[in-house]
C-alpha cells in the first residue's frame, strides 16, 4: 500500500502531498516511487492509478528494465550462453541488430514489432531465411524473462512469428535435392588439384572434398576430427557435438566409414591433432569460389552429403546402415537425403575414387546405434 505525507513549505506556507509507493517482496524492497502533488485528491488518484498499474504481470519488470533494448538482451545471450553458438546463429543475430527493433525497449516490442522486422526482412531475403532469421531471435525471447529478468514478451514472438508465416513473410525452407554429377566432381577435383601443384601450402581441398563425399560428414564435422577420433580397426570415427535439433554439444557419435573415406584419412599427414587441421569457413569459401570459376550452377559443399548418403541405398546399403555411416537416428530425418537416382555404384573403377574400385557387394552389420541428425 502507498502513503500520502502532508509537507508545508517554509517561505509560502502552501501545503504539498508527496503520495509514495513501496513494494516489499518477503520484507525487501523491491520498488519504490513518489509523486507530489498540490492537492492531496490528485495525490490519491495518482497512487491509485500506479498501484493498479503496478499489480498487471510484468509491470515491475518493465519499470526495472524499461531502459534494456533487444540489442542487449542479444549481446547477453551470446556473452553468456555457456554453449558456442554456431556460426550462422552468431551472424543472423548480428544482423538483426542492425534493424530498428534491436533500439527499441523490450518492454515495447510486441507482435506488431516482430511482423515490421519479418516485413523489413523480406525486402532482400527469402521467407525461408526470414523463417530462420526469427527463429534465431526467438530463443532469446524464450529465456530473457526467466534468466534475467527482461520483459521481453514470448508470446508476442509466437504470435508474431505466426501471423508472419499467414502473411507469406516466412515458409519452411525447400528440401534441396541436387546432387554433383560426375563431370562437375571431376572439374572441381582438377581445379583444386592444379591449384595445390601451384600453391603447395594450400589446404587440400580435393581430399576434403572426396572425403565429405564418401563419409558423408559436415564440413563443420571435417574439421573437428582429431586423430585420437579415429577406430581405424573398426573404420568408425567419433564425430564430436554431432549437429541435433535439440542440443549438440556433447553429443559425440561413432560413425562408421566407408573404405573410400578411410583411404583418404590413411593418406593425411599425421602432423597436428585434427586429422583436416583447416577452418570451415575456409573450405566454404574455397568451394563457393572454385564453383563460380568454373560456371557449376547452384552446388553447395553440403549437397556432398545429400550425394554421399544417396550412394549408400544406391550400392546396397538399407536404413540402419545407412544411419551408421550418416548419423542419423531416424528414418524421417534420413530420408530427405536419399535421392535415389539409379541402382548400383556411379564411383565404380571412377578414376578420383580412394582405393581404386568401390563396388559394394555385401554391406557389413553397423558396429554401433546411430546417434545423430
Amino acid at each position: 500500500m502507498g502513503t500520502i505525507t502532508a509537507r508545508k513549505r517554509r517561505k509560502s506556507g502552501v501545503i504539498s502531498y508527496t503520495a509514495q509507493i513501496r513494494i516489499n517482496r518477503k520484507g525487501v524492497t523491491v520498488h519504490s516511487e513518489s509523486q507530489t502533488f498540490e492537492r492531496k485528491r490528485l495525490a490519491e488518484a495518482w497512487m491509485k492509478k500506479r498501484e493498479t498499474e503496478l499489480a498487471r504481470p510484468g509491470a515491475l519488470e518493465r519499470v526495472k528494465h524499461g531502459g534494456i533494448t533487444l540489442a542487449h538482451a542479444i549481446d547477453r545471450y551470446v556473452d553468456e550462453n555457456a554453449a558456442p553458438i554456431g556460426r550462422t546463429k552468431a551472424q543472423v543475430l548480428r544482423a538483426i541488430k542492425s534493424y530498428d527493433i534491436a533500439d527499441m525497449p523490450c518492454a515495447e516490442i510486441t507482435s506488431a514489432s516482430i511482423i515490421t522486422l519479418a516485413r523489413e526482412l523480406s525486402l532482400d531475403k527469402q521467407p525461408q531465411t526470414v523463417a530462420n532469421y526469427l527463429s534465431h531471435l526467438a530463443s532469446i525471447f524464450s529465456i530473457a524473462r526467466p534468466a534475467w529478468g527482461y520483459p521481453l514478451d514470448r508470446t508476442a514472438m509466437e504470435d508474431g512469428f505466426r501471423v508472419a508465416k499467414r502473411l507469406g513473410l516466412t515458409a519452411r525452407s525447400r528440401q534441396r535435392d541436387r546432387r554433383p554429377s560426375l563431370p562437375e566432381l571431376e572439374l572441381l577435383l582438377a581445379h583444386f588439384e592444379q591449384r595445390k601443384q601451384q600453391l603447395s601450402q594450400s589446404m587440400p581441398m580435393a581430399d576434403i572434398l572426396l572425403f565429405g563425399l564418401f563419409s558423408t560428414r559436415r564440413q563443420e564435422e571435417i574439421t573437428r576430427i582429431a586423430w585420437q577420433d579415429l577406430d581405424e580397426a573398426h573404420s568408425r570415427i567419433l564425430v564430436r557435438d554431432m549437429k541435433n535439433p535439440g542440443q549438440k554439444i556433447g553429443n559425440h557419435t561413432w560413425c562408421d566409414l566407408p573404405p573410400e573415406a578411410l583411404a583418404i584419412i590413411q593418406r593425411m599427414p599425421r602432423d597436428q591433432a585434427e586429422i583436416f587441421p583447416y577452418a570451415a569457413e575456409s573450405i566454404s569459401a574455397n568451394f563457393t569460389r572454385a564453383c563460380r570459376f568454373l560456371d557449376i550452377k547452384d552446388l553447395h559443399f553440403h549437397d556432398l552429403r545429400h550425394e554421399g548418403i544417396s550412394r549408400l541405398f544406391e550400392i546396397g546399403y538399407n536404413i540402419p546402415h545407412a544411419a551408421a555411416v550418416s548419423g542419423h537416428r531416424s528414418w524421417i530425418s534420413l530420408k530427405r537425403y536419399s535421392h535415389i537416382m539409379q541402382v548400383g555404384d556411379k564411383y565404380a573403377g571412377w578414376k578420383w575414387s580412394p582405393g581404386g574400385p568401390s563396388s559394394v557387394t555385401s554391406v557389413p552389420e553397423p558396429l554401433h546405434e546411430p546417434g545423430g541428425q
